[in-house]
């Protein structure tokens, strides 16, 4: 005979229920997000070196084509055709360094 108070378990072969409530059903989106829902930080590059070396200058393609004109003393040395990932900064005004969109080099590290 079973006593009111006790709690009753279920059987060893049946899951214990998480919640006690039926989640909510979200309902299908009626067009497609207004903005990006991942939001790029726009000074981080990523891409292709295109001309390496070991500095100051180097060159930067990333998967989009753009190339930009990589600036920074003291940074390595990146062979080309290797992937990097870059933390832009402003660019050193009396740096040439070639075709593209000049940036100074903040941190500059491979992806392996």
């Amino acid at each position: 005979m079973s006593d009111d108070r006790t709690p009753t378990t279920p059987p060893a072969d049946r899951p214990v229920p998480l919640s006690s409530t039926t989640p909510p059903t979200l309902r299908r989106p009626s067009a497609p997000p207004r903005h990006p829902t991942d939001q790029r930080r726009p000074n981080l590059l990523a891409g292709r070196i295109s001309r390496g070396g070991d500095g100051p200058c180097y060159g930067l393609v990333t998967d989009d084509g753009r190339e930009y004109a990589l600036h920074g003393p003291g940074m390595g040395t990146f062979a080309t055709g290797v992937t990097v990932l870059v933390t832009v900064g402003p660019a050193d005004p009396t740096a040439s360094c070639g075709p593209g969109t000049p940036v100074g080099i903040v941190t500059i590290s491979l992806v392996r």
